[in-house]
């Protein structure tokens, strides 16, 4: 199972993270912030950046928006996950 170990804040809307596989990567989450309603405080970058890691180890904020760590995974590494394929 991925998990996300440690997420830092880059810039705009990107994380730097790193998984338990040891890999890590950046990730854009522009495109799901302004794609989904939950997302819409986030939308200011302050609100953005507020994010943490929940009991489920994945990014988190307080306004209930996540983002899963397989879909995290997959834009920071580049690689598929088999088993959602």
């Amino acid at each position: 199972m991925i998990s996300v170990e440690k997420a830092n804040y880059l810039n705009d809307y990107r994380l730097h993270l790193t998984f338990n596989t040891g890999e890590s990567g950046d990730v854009d989450l522009q495109d799901l912030i302004f794609k989904y309603n939950a997302a819409q405080p986030l939308r200011d970058i302050e609100g953005f950046k507020t994010f943490k890691l929940d009991d489920w180890s994945t990014v988190v904020w307080d306004c209930g928006f996540d983002v899963s760590p397989e879909t995290l995974y997959e834009r920071a590494t580049g690689k598929r996950i088999e088993w959602l394929a």
